[in-house]
């Protein structure tokens, strides 16, 4: 597992060093609500997001997406799979990994989604004060 984890974060593909909008996830280090609202913050910043996994996260890079989409704050924008040879530190031979790259874009009621979400939080936050 942390070959993988190690994998995503020595990732350094032609041209992507620079990506502002990137995230690659991992399944053992953050819960998954930690990257559901990065990428919302990524959304609000560059309009759109790049979702990416290798391994055993795919599945939580999938999740992210399909919450995101699921609640109207996001569109697919392309999907790619591939494989990535990798080095098996704990054998010391060569692997392939299997990668996932989504791209999503936010809605076009993006924004008011995000703002009805702040209202309601800020108003939930008001009522536990008053009590």
């Amino acid at each position: 597992m942390e070959e993988v984890t190690e994998g995503v974060n020595n990732m350094n593909l032609a041209g992507d060093a620079n990506k502002k909008n990137r995230i690659q996830v991992s399944n053992t280090k953050k819960p998954l609500f930690f990257y559901v609202n990065l990428a919302k913050r990524y959304m609000q910043q560059h309009n759109e997001v790049e979702l990416s996994a290798l391994g055993m996260a795919i599945a939580t890079v999938v999740t992210v997406a399909e919450i995101l989409k699921n609640n109207g704050l996001a569109v697919e924008k392309k999907i790619m799979t591939s494989t990535v040879d990798m080095k098996d530190e704990s054998r010391g031979r060569p692997v392939q990994k299997a990668k996932i790259e989504i791209w999503l874009e936010k809605t076009a009621n993006f924004d008011e989604l995000m703002a009805a979400a702040a209202a309601e939080e800020r108003d939930a936050g008001d009522g536990e004060e008053q009590s």
